[in-house]
């Protein structure tokens, strides 16, 4: 599976990039979110997420800007009944933070203007992701720990994974130290944990 694609950027629309790479043109269908981080630039990081076209049963690359946006896709194609289109066309109407306010607030209204999400999709997309957002879902460690703390926190979750913790659980209790804490060092990550844990 590809995680990301680092390239010059050979063509861009509004729902399409190209990316070259060492001479291969990369394609990969993309949102509004990121056209708009694209627009302008030469060359970009993509990361990537596959998903299979349920009509034919090709494969389609999914491009993000950054890991938060994905990992927003990765939990609205989780939605029983939302495909891929469906997602791409949320987070190209909305920004991550506006799709998390209105399913947090349960705000059907905000997810229905949506071209595409009618009534019962809305209630189903707040009715399976707003859990999981509450508790961290669909954000990137980066966009809840910020960029200074990624080594700190990829440490002490490779200890407390070592220790026989499920990463969910560690995830969900690091998020809260670091609120509590945001400069609190990995033994004090780990200690904390433990006790929660």
């Amino acid at each position: 599976m590809t995680e990301y694609i680092k390239g010059q950027i050979a063509e861009l629309t509004p729902t399409r990039v190209v990316i070259d790479n060492q001479g291969i043109g990369y394609s990969l269908e993309i949102s509004l979110q990121t056209y708009s981080a694209l627009e302008g630039k030469s060359s970009a990081t993509l990361y990537v997420q596959s998903q299979l076209n349920q009509r034919d049963g090709t494969q389609v690359d999914y491009g993000f800007a950054g890991k938060d946006e994905r990992e927003l896709f990765r939990l609205i194609t989780g939605v029983s009944g939302i495909g891929a289109a469906s997602a791409r066309m949320i987070l190209s109407s909305l920004s991550a933070d506006e799709f998390r306010e209105a399913v947090i607030s349960e705000n059907i209204a905000v997810l229905k203007a949506v071209k595409g999400i009618g009534a019962k999709s809305a209630q189903r997309i707040v009715l399976e992701l707003k859990d999981k957002i509450v508790k961290g879902g669909g954000e990137s460690s980066e966009v809840l720990f910020g960029p200074d703390s990624n080594a700190i926190v990829d440490e002490a979750t490779s200890a407390l994974l070592i220790l026989g913790f499920p990463k969910q659980n560690i995830n969900k209790a690091i998020q809260a130290i670091l609120k509590a804490n945001p400069r609190a060092s990995v033994e004090q990550i780990i200690k904390s944990a433990l006790q929660m844990l």
